[in-house]
C-alpha cells in the first residue's frame, strides 16, 4: 500500500514538472469535432501525427459527416489515405466504422467507452483518445510513448496496454488521466525516446526508475 502512495505521490510531481515543460500538451492530431479526431486516430496507427495531418486537411473538406465515409467509393478513399499506410484496410475500417454509426448512433460519436470499442477499427487506446480530447471525459490513452514511458519511469511493470492502462488509472487523479497521457506522449517524443532517452536534459531524471540510476 505504501509503495503506491509513493508513485501516486510521484506522479502529481511528474504533472507538475512536465506540465512547466510542456505547456503545449494537447494532442497533435488536428480536428474540429469528434467524428474527425476518431478518423484521424484510426489513420494514426502506424503512422506519424504529422502526415495524418496532412492528409485530413484535404479529406475532412470532402468528407464532412459519417454518412459520407459510409457512402463513399472505396478506391477513391484509397487513394486519400494512402500516404498514411496501410491503406487499404484503413479506409475499409473508415468505411465500415462509420458505416456503424449511422446504423446504431444516428451518425454521432458515441460517449462511452463500451459503446466506442464496438465499432470497428477501435480499441481501448482509441477510444480513450476520443473521449479525453474531443468530449472531455478522462481517459488513460496507452500508445507506444506511454507504454515505454510508464514502464521506464516505474509507474508499473506490465508490458500489455490494457494492463498498464488500469495500473496507470490507480496511481493518476481522474482529472488528470487525459493531461497526463498527453504529457508522456511529448515527453516520450521530445525527450525520453525510444533508442537513447536524453536522461542529461530530463526533468524529471531523479523521479524515474531508469535515469536515477544512471550517472551524474
Amino acid at each position: 500500500m505504501k509503495k503506491q502512495e509513493d508513485l501516486k505521490k510521484r506522479v502529481k510531481e511528474i504533472i507538475k514538472i512536465l506540465s512547466k515543460e510542456i505547456s503545449d500538451s494537447k494532442i497533435a492530431l488536428r480536428f474540429s469535432n469528434p467524428l474527425e479526431l476518431l478518423i484521424a486516430t484510426i489513420l494514426s496507427a502506424q503512422c506519424t501525427d504529422i502526415k495524418v495531418n496532412q492528409v485530413t486537411v484535404d479529406l475532412f473538406k470532402k468528407y464532412r459527416l459519417a454518412k459520407d465515409f459510409a457512402e463513399s467509393n472505396l478506391a477513391t478513399l484509397e487513394e486519400k489515405i494512402r500516404p498514411t499506410g496501410f491503406y487499404r484496410n484503413k479506409a475499409k475500417s473508415l468505411q465500415k466504422c462509420c458505416q456503424e454509426l449511422i446504423k446504431r448512433f444516428r451518425g454521432e460519436v458515441p460517449k462511452t467507452l463500451e459503446e466506442l470499442v464496438t465499432l470497428p477499427g477501435v480499441g481501448r487506446k482509441t477510444a480513450n483518445v476520443i473521449l479525453g480530447n474531443a468530449f472531455g471525459i478522462p481517459g488513460i490513452v496507452v500508445d507506444t510513448h506511454v507504454q515505454r514511458l510508464s514502464r521506464r519511469i516505474g509507474l508499473t511493470k506490465k508490458e500489455d496496454p490494457v494492463k498498464i492502462e488500469f495500473d496507470l488509472m490507480e496511481i493518476v487523479p481522474k482529472e488528470e488521466w487525459t493531461h497526463f497521457s498527453n504529457l508522456l506522449v511529448w515527453h516520450g517524443r521530445r525527450t525520453c525516446v525510444a533508442r537513447k532517452p536524453l536522461c542529461v536534459k530530463c526533468p524529471i531524471r531523479k523521479r524515474c526508475d531508469y535515469g536515477s540510476k544512471l550517472g551524474t
